[in-house]
C-alpha cells in the first residue's frame, strides 16, 4: 500500500480542510489554517512522492495501476495544486487583489485538492472508464474555480463558455469511447490491446483515436479546439488560470501519453501525421496570436497554446522518449509559468494585470524584474535555462524518428516566442511609466515561491539530470 499513500494522503487532506470549516463555520471565516493546511500537507505529499521506488508497477483491486511514470506525474499535479495555492493567498485578503476579493477559501482549496486527485486517477487508470471518469473529476472542478469571482462579468462568461467547451469534450470522448467499445468488446485496455494488435487499420478503432483526440484537444488546447482558452485564461483568477494552464495541460498530454503508448501503440506510425499537422499548427497559431496581446492573462493563454504544440511533438518519438521530455518539460514550464503569474499577482494588488503594469519595474524592483526576464527566457527556451533543455528534449524526440523538418520548424516558432516574451522585459527594463505608480507589495510567500521557481529554472537548465527517476522512464 506504500505507492498508494499520496493518493490517499490527498483525499484525507481535502477531508481535513473542508472538515475544518464545517466544524468551525461562519465564526472563524478569515482563519488562515485551511491555507496553511493546504499548502504543509502537499508539500509533505510531494516529499513523499519524491522517497517512493519508481521501479515498481503495481495494480490494486478494482484497476487501480501504479508505476514510475504515474509517479513523475503525480509529482507534477502535486506541485502546480502547490503553488496555485500559494499564489491564491493574497486574493483571500482584504486588498490582496485590484479585482477584488474572493470569499470560500476552503471551498475553493476543496475543489483544488479534488481536482488533483482526479488527475491522480487518470495516470492510474487501467481501463477507459477509470480514464474517463479520472478526467472528468480533474475537469468539472475548474468550471467552477473559473466563476470564483460570481459578481465578476469576466468570470462568469469564462465559466459559462469553459462549461460549454467542455461538455462538448466530453460528448466527443465518449463518441469516441463508443468505437473502442465496438471495435474491443470491452473498456479495458488489455482488450483494447488485443483488438489494435490483431488490426491496427479497424476502421472503428481510428475513428475512437480520431474523436479522442478532438476531445483531449480542447484540454490540451490544440488548433483547432484552442478557443475557449483566451476568454477563459481572462476571465478566471490568475491562480485557476495558473493552476489551468499547467494542470490541465500535463493530465491531457498524460491521457494521450497512456492510450498512444498503451493500448493503442499498433497504431503509433498512422498517428505521426495526425501528430505533425497538429503541433505545427499549434504552435504557430499560438506563437502569431501572443503577438498583439495587451492583458497579460490572454497573452498566457496563447503562450500556452503554444507550448501545447511544442508538447504534442514529443509524441513523434518512441515512448521512452516522449515521456520522459514531456514530463521534464511540464516540470521546467510549471516553474517559469507559475513564476510569471506570481509577478502578475503582485502588479496586480493595485494595478491592473496588463503589459503596461510591469513599466518601470526594473528601476521600483529589480529582482522582480530579474525573475520576469528570467522566466520570459525559460519560456522562451533561451539556454542555459531550463525552457532550454526542455525544448531540446522534445526536439530530440521528433529527431529521434527523423523529423528534421519539424524540428526547424520548431526552431523557428521558438524565435517568433522569443519576440514577445522580449516585450515583457521591454516593458520591465526600458519603458518607464506615465506618472506615479504605486510601490511593490511582497509578502514572505511570494518571495519564497519566487525563489523556489526561479532556483528551479536555474538548476533544471544547468543540471537537468536533477531527476534520475526521469531518466530511468527513457529506458
Amino acid at each position: 500500500m506504500t505507492l498508494l499513500l499520496p493518493d490517499i494522503l490527498l483525499v484525507v487532506l481535502a477531508a481535513l480542510v473542508m472538515g475544518y470549516d464545517l466544524y468551525k463555520g461562519k465564526s472563524d471565516l478569515v482563519s488562515t489554517v485551511p491555507f496553511t493546511l493546504s499548502w504543509l500537507g502537499l508539500s509533505g505529499i510531494f516529499l513523499l512522492l519524491l522517497c517512493l521506488p519508481y521501479d515498481q508497477t503495481v495494480l490494486y483491486p478494482g484497476g487501480y495501476q501504479v508505476t514510475g511514470t504515474a509517479l513523475l506525474f503525480k509529482q507534477v499535479f502535486v506541485l502546480s495544486a502547490l503553488f496555485a495555492v500559494l499564489l491564491s493567498r493574497p486574493y483571500f485578503t482584504p486588498g490582496g487583489n485590484k479585482r477584488g476579493l474572493l470569499k470560500y477559501r476552503s471551498e475553493f482549496l476543496f475543489i483544488l485538492l479534488l481536482c488533483t486527485f482526479g488527475m491522480f486517477t487518470v495516470v492510474s487508470s487501467t481501463d477507459l472508464l477509470t480514464l474517463f471518469i479520472g478526467m472528468e473529476l480533474a475537469t468539472i472542478p475548474l468550471y467552477i474555480l473559473s466563476g470564483f469571482y460570481k459578481k465578476d462579468s469576466l468570470s462568469v462568461e469564462a465559466s459559462t463558455k469553459y462549461i460549454i467547451m467542455g461538455s462538448a469534450s466530453t460528448g466527443l470522448l465518449l463518441f469516441g469511447y463508443s468505437f473502442f467499445y465496438g471495435a474491443a468488446d470491452s473498456l479495458t485496455f488489455e482488450a483494447l490491446a488485443q483488438a489494435c494488435t490483431a488490426n491496427p487499420q479497424e476502421p472503428l478503432l481510428r475513428l475512437g483515436m480520431l474523436f479522442t483526440l478532438a476531445a483531449i484537444g480542447f484540454k490540451l488546447t490544440l488548433f483547432p479546439f484552442h478557443m475557449w482558452a483566451p476568454d477563459v485564461y481572462d476571465g478566471a483568477p490568475s491562480p485557476v488560470t495558473a493552476f489551468i494552464s499547467v494542470s490541465s495541460k500535463a493530465v491531457a498530454i498524460a491521457f494521450l501519453l497512456i492510450l498512444v503508448y498503451g493500448p493503442l501503440a499498433p497504431m503509433h506510425s498512422s498517428l505521426q501525421p495526425i501528430f505533425l499537422i497538429l503541433a505545427a499548427t499549434t504552435m504557430t497559431v499560438g506563437n502569431l496570436g501572443a503577438l498583439k496581446q495587451t492583458r497579460l492573462r490572454r497573452f498566457m493563454a496563447y503562450s500556452s497554446i503554444a507550448q501545447a504544440g511544442y508538447i504534442i511533438m514529443a509524441l513523434l518519438g518512441d515512448a521512452g522518449a516522449a515521456r520522459s521530455s514531456i514530463i521534464f518539460y511540464l516540470f521546467v514550464y510549471a516553474a517559469g509559468n507559475y513564476a510569471v503569474f506570481f509577478i502578475i499577482s503582485i502588479i496586480g494588488r493595485n494595478g491592473e494585470e496588463n503589459r503596461s503594469g510591469l513599466q518601470g519595474l526594473g528601476k521600483s524592483n529589480p529582482m522582480l524584474a530579474a525573475i520576469l526576464m528570467l522566466s520570459a527566457f525559460s519560456l522562451a527556451g533561451i539556454p542555459p535555462l531550463a525552457g532550454f533543455m526542455g525544448k531540446f528534449f522534445l526536439f530530440a524526440s521528433a529527431a529521434q524518428k527523423g523529423y528534421y523538418f519539424m524540428v526547424v520548424f520548431a526552431a523557428l516558432n521558438s524565435t517568433i516566442s522569443l519576440y514577445y516574451y522580449l516585450l515583457l522585459v521591454k516593458e520591465a527594463y526600458i519603458i518607464q511609466p506615465a506618472g506615479e505608480t504605486a510601490p511593490i507589495i511582497m509578502d514572505g510567500m511570494q518571495k519564497a515561491s519566487l525563489f523556489v521557481l526561479t532556483a528551479i529554472m536555474l538548476l533544471a537548465g544547468i543540471l537537468p539530470s536533477f531527476s534520475s527517476n526521469v531518466l530511468a522512464i527513457a529506458g
